[in-house]
Parts: C-alpha cells; structure tokens; sequence
C-alpha cells in the first residue's frame, strides 16, 4: 500500500498518477456527454471507486473548501454520488458535518417523487448553502443542471467543483451563471 501524501502538491501528484493508470484515455475521437468528439476521455468512475482515489478527491476537495461555510455537498447523478459521499465522510474524520445529497437527471415516477435524494424527511434545501461537486467538466451542461435545480429549490450554491476540467467552456458557463467554479486539475495535468 502507498503512504498517503499528506500535503496538497502530493495529494495532487498522486492522484494525476491514479487517474492516468485507472482513468484516462487517449485515442483518434471519443464521443462526450456534451455532444462534442475529443482525442482524450476521462471515465472516472475507476478511480473515485478505488479507495485511495476515493481518499484523495475527497481530501483534495475538503482542502479548497476549508474555511467555506457550506451546509451540503452534491451534484447531479452519477458521477456526483461517490464524490459526495467520499467528501462527507472524510469530512466526518476532520470533525466537519457535511452530509451529502445528489440531483436526480428527472424525478421518480413512484415514492416520494423528489428530485433531490440524501436530505431526512424533515429537510428542505431553502436557505442551505450548498457545494456542487462533478467527475469530468466540458462545457459544463450537467453542474450547471444540478445548480439551477437546487437554486430553483430556495439553496445558495456558495462553490462548483470539478476533478478534471476539459477546458472547453465550463469556466465560462459558470462565471456566466454567477457561480464560482474550482477545477482540482485539467487536461493540461494529462497531456504529455
């Protein structure tokens, strides 16, 4: 087993070696979640789902976010969930309370019908100050659905948060929507 870096620059390596060996991808034209073709595909999910990716996202993240007075963290289904759930707990090892939740794409059709899961019965987004996290940005389409849908239920979304950024757009669909937007890496940390 590794030793764990303890410092964000070695957090950060680390977890650029991870994603590289787990996740990453190159090749003549991958087909994106955007619409948009790209020689290089991220697919996240074997390492947010790797324990030691796991710890690293989730550390990396609560390090951006120290000192940001945040009641939630979550996003939009899928890539959203083992995030969410990764910070919340390791949140929990720092002594911060910081629950999760995830935005469904549409609302069940049965039970409760509601389009955020994670909040007890008795909760309601109105007034919380939220965190929006995401695996892969490109133009931003899918943080920025999960951010309208939790403003338009009364939360403040105070920060969005990317693993990678694409670069191609999603800071400025953010700064456009008036959300404040944080990549933990880019494509640039993949290029060779």
């Amino acid at each position: 087993m590794a030793e764990k870096p303890s410092d964000a620059a070695g957090k950060r390596a680390r977890l650029i070696e991870l994603i590289k060996s787990r996740s990453f991808q190159e090749g003549p034209a991958f087909k994106l979640a955007s619409g948009k073709t790209s020689p290089f595909y991220f697919n996240m999910k074997p390492t947010m789902l790797d324990s030691e990716g796991a710890f690293l996202i989730a550390s990396l993240i609560l390090d951006e976010i120290e000192g940001v007075d945040a009641d939630l963290i979550g996003g939009l289904e899928m890539g959203a969930v083992p995030i969410a759930s990764s910070v919340a707990a390791i949140a929990y090892t720092r002594g911060r309370k910081l629950p999760a939740f995830f935005v469904r794409k549409q609302a069940k059709e049965h039970g409760t019908r509601a389009l955020v899961e994670g909040l007890a019965k008795t909760e309601h987004l109105a007034g919380k100050k939220v965190i929006v996290v995401e695996d892969v940005t490109t133009t931003g389409g899918s943080a920025l659905k999960a951010a309208e849908a939790l403003k338009a239920e009364g939360a403040t979304v105070v920060r969005v948060i990317t693993i990678v950024d694409r670069l191609d757009g999603a800071m400025q669909t953010f700064s456009d929507a008036g959300f404040s937007f944080t990549p933990l890496l880019t494509l640039e940390d993949f290029r060779s």
